[in-house]
């Protein structure tokens, strides 16, 4: 089998199409080609007269392909992915999994897959029921802490866009598509260069995983909550869980601990425990949206509408004179913005969109980096402390019953309050109160974005439209701790505890906190 990389295909490409090009490239009849099966495709849109597809195509030849190799570029060889479990080795105590979002499903999962039996515990409550706690705080202000946008499973992520993009090159993201896929999310996401499920299918697909733990052997208990360890000579032996407002022991020589970037409660238990927390750096910021025509005229030019390629998406960065950046995060196309508080008395918003991008407007985050040395306070936990600050003056801000605080970017820049709003109805639920931002956000952060606005309007045309609104605050892009992990993915001073994915501080995203999953569950079955 050989990869065919470049091929340029019309936007209304045929596999037909898709031959003809693979032949053309080998510079070989159609019929030599024995299979011709797409990879890859991503959309080039640099110039705006000229929008298509780049596509790579995997291809079986009746011929010579060391001699098809020397003699045309952009051709190698490739081999079906397959991805080999680890051995599986014998424990006297199941393993534990705590959390159930991308990092704790995919663990679960192969641990599952080896034969382990994993117990897979759970704050929040199974997907299906998560939905209407969900559903009951953005119509009626209702807001269960311990299970919301943040905190059930699934995670934060079945609440987005269903993103699967990420910066890793690692080999296991196939493993995590393929499994996705095999659970019912689309197809595309095998080959979409940019690939995603959306909030409307994700759910069925995690409870489809969930299904396949248990019918290999594991369990999965919900409304879990992690209270506590016990160990002997720095070696896990234990978690102390309340259930039904009871405390009960699980033995356990292994668990790894997924608990997703919101799990303040749990960052505190680990900091009292003495194990070894860092403060790290993360973003703080708004939501801006704009009408998804607007982007997708200044991304696809005429060929905006074009069903072939749907809402358009955007990813912005600018480096301000202040060393600050400024950067877009989590892009939800055709979507909504969300209101995903986790505790009361505060506000935080996000992103999603379905599976059809279809909604009238498209938002993203607009953050701005922060470290350490702005938190205002000490010790590893001090990000955590900065971001309840915002989010519970964003609470004030808005009125005290989670509406978010929302302005209009030419009264942002302005420096003036919003009294309503123009071109861009604001999306998010429960509900916005029209005000000035920047009183809930760090004087810093307020002044990157005025500064950065016009910048990113010139990358993007009509990014900083006057009618484009600002929500706030978006404060959980990432966690603000990291707990130390050493070469064997575990705590170096409480062995077989292995700190996992986003809320560790090991990931940034639905792949790459499921990756990280995986290879916690390989240390355990592979006997580290």
């Amino acid at each position: 089998m050989i990869r065919i990389d470049g091929l340029r295909l019309e936007l209304d490409f045929t596999q037909e199409d898709l031959r003809r090009a693979a032949a053309k490239k080998l510079r070989l009849p159609q019929w030599a080609l024995a299979q011709v099966k797409l990879a890859k495709k991503s959309v080039d849109a640099r110039k705006k007269e000229d929008v298509h597809f780049v596509c790579a195509v995997d291809a079986a030849v009746d011929g010579d392909e060391d001699k098809l190799l020397r003699r045309a570029g952009g051709i190698r060889r490739t081999e079906p992915y397959q991805y080999r479990l680890p051995p599986g080795q014998a424990l006297d105590q199941p393993p534990v999994v705590v959390g159930l979002g991308p990092a704790g499903l995919f663990a679960g999962l192969v641990l599952a897959q080896c034969g382990m039996r994993p117990l897979v515990i759970e704050r929040g409550l199974p997907v299906e029921d998560r939905e209407t706690a969900v559903k009951a705080f953005w119509q009626d202000r209702r807001l269960d802490p311990e299970c919301n946008v943040q905190f059930g499973e699934g995670g934060a992520g079945a609440f987005s866009d269903g993103k699967l993009t990420t910066g890793t090159g690692d080999g296991r993201i196939r493993k995590v598509l393929e499994e996705l896929a095999a659970a019912g999310a689309p197809e595309a996401i095998l080959t979409d260069a940019k690939p995603h499920i959306g909030t409307d299918r994700l759910p069925g697909v995690v409870e489809n995983i969930r299904r396949q733990i248990l019918r290999l052997g594991g369990q999965v208990r919900f409304s879990t909550k992690l209270t506590g360890f016990r160990c002997e000579a720095g070696q896990l032996t234990g978690l102390w869980v309340e259930a039904a407002d009871r405390a009960e022991l699980i033995e356990t020589r292994h668990a790894i601990l997924a608990v997703g970037h919101s799990a303040r409660d749990v960052f505190t238990l680990l900091a009292e425990a003495g194990l070894p927390l860092e403060a790290k750096a993360f973003s703080v910021g708004v939501r801006i949206e704009h009408p998804a025509a607007l982007i997708n005229r200044a991304q696809y030019g005429a060929f905006a509408g074009h069903p072939q390629l749907g809402a358009a998406e955007y990813k912005l960065h600018r480096r301000l004179p202040n060393g600050r950046g400024v950067y877009t995060f989590c892009m939800c196309p055709g979507g909504t913005v969300t209101g995903a508080a986790s505790e009361p008395g505060g506000v935080v918003t996000n992103g999603m969109s379905s599976w059809a991008r279809d909604g009238e407007n498209s938002n993203s985050a607009l953050l701005v980096g922060v470290g350490p040395e702005d938190f205002g306070g000490s010790g590893p936990l001090a990000g955590v402390a900065f971001q309840r600050r915002i989010e519970a003056a964003a609470f004030q801000l808005g009125g005290g019953g989670y509406s978010a605080p929302a302005q209009r970017v030419a009264d942002f820049l302005a420096g003036v309050p919003s009294q309503g709003f123009g071109g861009v109805a604001p999306t998010c639920q429960p509900g916005v109160v029209p005000t000035d931002v920047s009183l809930c956000l760090p004087g810093f952060v307020t002044q990157s974005l005025r500064e950065a606005l016009p910048q990113l309007g010139r990358q993007l045309k009509g990014f900083d439209n006057g009618d484009a609104v600002l929500t706030a605050p978006e404060t959980r892009s990432s966690s603000p701790v990291r707990v130390l992990r050493d070469e064997t993915l575990q705590c170096p001073a409480l062995r077989g505890l292995y700190p996992c994915g986003e809320g560790a501080g090991y990931a940034g995203g639905i792949v790459s906190a499921a990756v990280d999953g995986i290879r916690c569950a390989e240390r355990i079955a592979g006997g580290a």
